[in-house]
């Protein structure tokens, strides 16, 4: 299973909508837009988890493409680098 970073998406654009466009390349295992943690808005981008060949078709095919009217940044997602400790004083 890989997991697909799917960045500069559309704000008005729903789970359900990236799940439509991933499904053309296979079984789409989840969706998880980003939002902010305050405000609750979208922030633009999120992940897709699929299958390994089906998630590189999906990669190759949708990097670049026009999603309502915005070129998606699609690649594989890459673990999250350790962020350094706030202190909330």
């Amino acid at each position: 299973m890989k997991s697909i970073y799917v960045g500069n998406l559309p704000f008005s654009a729903y789970e359900e909508d990236i799940r439509e466009l991933f499904a053309e390349f296979g079984e789409v295992l989840s969706v998880k837009l980003i939002s902010d943690r305050e405000t609750g808005r979208p922030r633009g981008f999120g992940f897709v988890e699929m299958e390994d060949d089906d998630a590189k078709n999906a990669v190759a095919a949708l990097d670049g493409a026009n999603f309502g009217g915005r070129a998606l940044k699609v690649n594989e997602a890459r673990e999250r680098e350790p962020r350094p400790r706030r202190n909330n004083w």
